[in-house]
């Protein structure tokens, strides 16, 4: 029976949960290039809040009490993972400012790998990335720099991430996992892995490229769906009427999907689409549907930021120099990920009106958020009261917070997820 040495490339959202299921039945290192990281998963810490803290304290326990035979290894060291013979690839995808795919990371950690690959090694990509993205972007890069022969000397897989920051229900080995490989055995290999921690089951996709796509397409159709209730509401909102009342009324039909109207950040929706419009585009198709999606989700900042400003003026305020404030910068509630958020386009649209603005989060980083954005965010809410108030982030904290004590006398209150009482309110998406 082969024995396996795993490295799993990458060790945030998606990698650390893999690496320390993974580390239960196997000698893992989580490997990455960021020695801070490394450093403090090493002490136990996870910024993310992604990995259960006894699992990962179990991790390294087991791997030092086992001598290296099972357990979790956080290193930056790529001689640690020299000998290691399946390598997972979890670097992120990200997109550019003209929303084409940015695969230097996915590249970078090939070239990386293809240098220390030996044969009989497996490389399996879980990065989201556009259909035949894995053999004919990083396959060449593999055997460009190990000499070696794809299919012949070293094998690839594909398994796409389903990962959902914050979700602690939907977790890695809840969510049913897609597997694919470069050979019909090698599926079959990657297959049975993965077999070993999803206890939802696995999915044997056809071929590398089918199963790209299904993660392509996922993350789209949720796109195009949010959009349109997005477009409902920039609709509704010149009707107006409110937007939630009218999806409550048509959500009692059986066939109804109930989806809401809100911001499209974070990691997958917002990105994932480009993805697939990368790669028709290539083909020459243009694909309609999916970037008009992404155009009227990308609107929504701009949108809430204005009615903001007109609900000022309305209510007889001075914009220049009013104070704004935004509760949460986070893409997502209860999550520390500011990956791709769009609070920030909030932020810079009101700005650009002349309001200065303010943004609290008790969930996010602030050098994070400020070496990634360029934006201060608040430690903490200091004895201020404002003009205009957006709850940009459903945090329980937000929930919890009375709202009315950060009001100027006829403030504006915006709540961009409909979860504040409506009486405490001015206007929501």
């Amino acid at each position: 029976m082969k024995t396996y040495k795993i490295a799993i490339i990458g060790q945030g959202y998606v990698g650390l949960p893999l690496a320390l299921e993974f580390a239960n039945y196997y000698p893992v290192f989580g490997f990455d290039i960021n020695t801070e990281r490394i450093s403090q998963l090493n002490n136990g810490n996870d910024i993310t809040f992604e990995a259960d803290p006894d699992k990962l304290l179990k991790g390294l326990s087991s791997y030092t009490s086992s001598h290296g035979k099972i357990g979790y290894n956080p290193t930056s060291e790529l001689s640690d993972i020299s000998d290691c013979n399946i390598f997972i690839v979890t670097v992120p995808t990200p997109i550019d400012k003209y929303n084409a795919p940015n695969l230097n990371p996915l590249i970078s950690a090939s070239k990386m790998l293809g240098e220390i690959i030996k044969k009989g090694d497996i490389i399996i990509y879980e990065s989201t990335v556009f259909p035949g993205c894995t053999e004919e972007e990083c396959v060449p890069v593999l055997e460009k720099y190990s000499g070696l022969v794809f299919n012949q000397d070293f094998f690839v897989g594909y398994s796409p991430e389903r990962i959902n920051p914050g979700d602690k229900v939907n977790t890695l080995t809840s969510v049913k996992k897609v597997t694919s490989g470069s050979t019909a055995e090698i599926a079959e290999e990657v297959d049975e892995l993965y077999k070993k921690i999803i206890t939802a089951g696995t999915h044997k996709a056809s071929s590398i490229k089918v199963a790209e796509a299904s993660k392509a397409i996922e993350n789209a159709q949720r796109d195009v769906n949010i959009s349109f209730v997005n477009e409902l509401a920039l609709i509704f909102d010149r009707i107006g009427i409110d937007t939630h009342d009218v999806l409550e009324a048509a959500g009692t039909k059986y066939n109804f999907l109930k989806y809401k109207p809100g911001l499209v950040g974070g990691h997958c929706i917002s990105v994932d689409p480009y993805y697939l419009a990368h790669k028709a585009e290539q083909l020459g198709y243009h694909p309609d549907v999916i970037l008009s999606g992404r155009r009227v989700n990308d609107s929504i900042a701009k949108f809430i930021a204005s009615k903001v400003v007109k609900l000022l003026i309305e209510k007889g305020g001075v914009i220049k120099n009013s104070e704004a404030l935004i509760l949460g910068v986070t893409f997502k509630e209860n999550c520390p990920d500011v990956r791709n958020t769009k609070v920030v386009d909030i932020y810079k649209e009101l700005i650009d009106f002349g309001i200065n603005v303010d943004i609290y989060d008790p969930w996010a980083n602030k050098e994070e958020v400020e070496h990634e954005y360029g934006v201060h965010i608040l430690a903490k809410l200091e004895n201020k009261k404002y003009d205009s108030i957006i709850l940009a982030v459903s945090h329980n904290e937000f929930l919890e917070m009375d709202i009315q004590k950060l009001k100027k006398d006829n403030a504006v209150v915006f709540d961009a997820k409909a979860c504040l009482d409506r009486s405490l309110v001015d206007a929501r998406l």
